[in-house]
């Protein structure tokens, strides 16, 4: 059944004495018809709910409503796997999965089987989403004369991980506040003016990589008090000696110079990739 190591069945368990409370596996038809099919290899195996540290990471492309009222049926859907595509590449090879299409928007979860550089994945992410659009849209540009913008909010905690929906469809989603927060993270973009947000718990994750351009307080809908938000306009590309160097044991000195480093470098090819931007438009 491919269940956690702490999980033990029935069959293992001796009983040493006192009150035991016994929960039949199937109580009711539904219960005995999916157990009935795991067991015959009709479904796949359930992971239990677990708790996990994630990065969730919440996108949304701006106005896209009524941008589709313009178009025919075919090309909503045209542009929207045109997109959904492009940003799917992003979020696999920066070690997410896309875990919900919601109209124009998705959700993305980092960290499932390693949450150590969770934080760092999902702000990359974010960062070549962006970088991504603007190779895109030039295409948008020439076949609807639209440019698509969009809105980009992560977060880091603790969710619960696990298997849902009906049967012979269920997916792997993550339940619980985090989750709300990083949504709300994605709609604050709208009141700041910005395209990527992150949180304050995330922005210690990954403070001497982002190349952050404000932070800013805001309130957050369902909480009391303001949060911190971070703008995150630039990450440096990870060169495969830095990498490999920056395996180090943390917290020791050539760590701390190898992310200085690592900080300078981003910082500089950031300013390239603005400088060059600015160039290009004239």
């Amino acid at each position: 059944m491919r269940l956690e190591p702490e999980i033990r069945l029935a069959c293992q368990t001796q009983v040493a004495g006192g009150k035991v409370i016994l929960r039949r596996l199937a109580i009711d038809s539904e219960d005995l018809e999916s157990f009935t099919d795991e067991m015959a290899g009709k479904l796949i195996s359930s992971p239990v709910g677990q708790e996990k540290k994630i990065a969730i990471l919440f996108a949304d492309i701006r106005g896209f409503t009524a941008f589709a009222e313009s178009l025919l049926p075919y090309d909503v859907i045209y542009v929207l796997n045109r997109y959904f595509q492009k940003m799917g590449y992003v979020i696999n090879r920066n070690g997410g999965m896309i875990n919900n299409y919601m109209g124009d928007g998705f959700m993305a979860l980092f960290g499932l089987e390693n949450p150590d550089k969770a934080a760092e994945q999902a702000v990359r992410a974010g960062v070549d989403m962006l970088e991504e659009l603007e190779k895109l849209n030039p295409y948008f540009e020439t076949l609807y004369r639209h440019r698509l913008r969009i809105g980009i909010g992560i977060h880091c905690g603790l969710v619960v991980v696990g298997n849902l929906g009906a049967s012979k469809s269920q997916t792997v989603t993550a339940i619980g506040d985090a989750v709300n927060f990083a949504s709300r993270i994605e709609a604050a973009n709208k009141q700041v003016g910005t395209s990527l947000l992150i949180s304050e718990e995330t922005y210690q994750e990954v403070k001497e990589l982002a190349i952050v351009n404000q932070c800013v307080s805001v309130q957050i809908p369902g909480k009391s008090g303001e949060y911190p938000l971070y703008e995150v306009v630039g990450m440096p590309p990870l060169p495969v000696g830095i990498e490999e160097v920056s395996e180090v044991r943390e917290g020791s000195i050539w760590q701390i110079f190898v992310n200085k480093l690592r900080a300078l470098y981003a910082a500089a090819y950031n300013w390239i990739r603005k400088f060059w931007s600015q160039i290009r438009k004239l």
